[in-house]
């Protein structure tokens, strides 16, 4: 296994996207990388800043899609899944909350073998975390079981950004989720493939409302009925 592409979603991310994009190229890992960032129609100056980032970083390998019209973080990765071109894919959300720092670890059960899928977990212990809101960690705990509940995996956080696939498995999921039911969606497919899944602790700097934190109790309850209906169909 030779290259890491990075899949970053991007709306309205103009303040973190080049610190972000930064401390991926800094992070010390074996392989080398490339970039899909997909711009869903963001309204702030996150499309300028891709042009810089790519004009810049002339060396690196950068793919840009940009949406017309902004359709929602599944829809974001679908199109950047489309692009992959490396052994290993993993998702990078742009607002600074998970640390490129992980990808070692991370990557390491796919690089050996051991592993199809590996899911960063921010509620495994080891690893530091921001303190924030009650009410979200249990909103996301109770979806997580109920997507064990459904697909028989014993996962500790369904939700989160950080999922690393082998190339390979990726392309066998065909995802149709638009927005932020593409988390149970991929869960799902993945439970019903019988891949090879692995879960590690991660370091995790959340973000307030304030701050810029995009999902709410309307998107857990649209995760929770995708969770059921991707219970029953494929």
């Amino acid at each position: 296994m030779n290259t890491l592409s990075v899949v970053i979603p991007v709306y309205n991310e103009e303040g973190t996207l080049k610190n972000c994009i930064q401390r991926v190229l800094d992070v010390d890992i074996p392989l080398k990388r490339n970039f899909v960032i997909v711009n869903d129609a963001s309204s702030d100056g996150s499309k300028d800043v891709i042009n810089e980032i790519v004009a810049h970083h002339c060396d690196i390998d950068f793919t840009v899609i940009h949406h017309e019209v902004n359709q929602g973080k599944g829809a974001a990765l679908i199109s950047g899944f489309a692009k992959v071109t490396g052994d290993i894919v993993i998702i990078q959300d742009a607002d600074l909350e998970y640390d490129p720092k992980d990808y070692g670890r991370l990557m390491q059960p796919i690089i050996d073998g051991r592993a199809d899928v590996v899911y960063g977990s921010r509620f495994l212990g080891g690893q530091e975390k921001r303190v924030l809101f009650f009410w979200h960690s249990v909103g996301n705990k109770v979806l997580t079981m109920v997507s064990n509940i459904c697909t028989n995996l014993n996962l500790t956080d369904m939700e989160t950004c950080y999922k690393v696939f082998n190339r390979e498995a990726l392309s066998k999921l065909k995802l149709k989720s638009k927005r932020f039911g593409i988390e149970p969606e991929m869960t799902a497919k993945i439970a019903k493939a019988k891949f090879k899944v692995y879960e590690i602790g991660i370091s995790y700097n959340g973000r307030t409302y304030e701050e810029g934190k995009k999902i709410g109790w309307k998107d857990g309850v649209s995760a929770f009925w995708t969770i059921l209906k991707y219970r029953f169909i494929n």
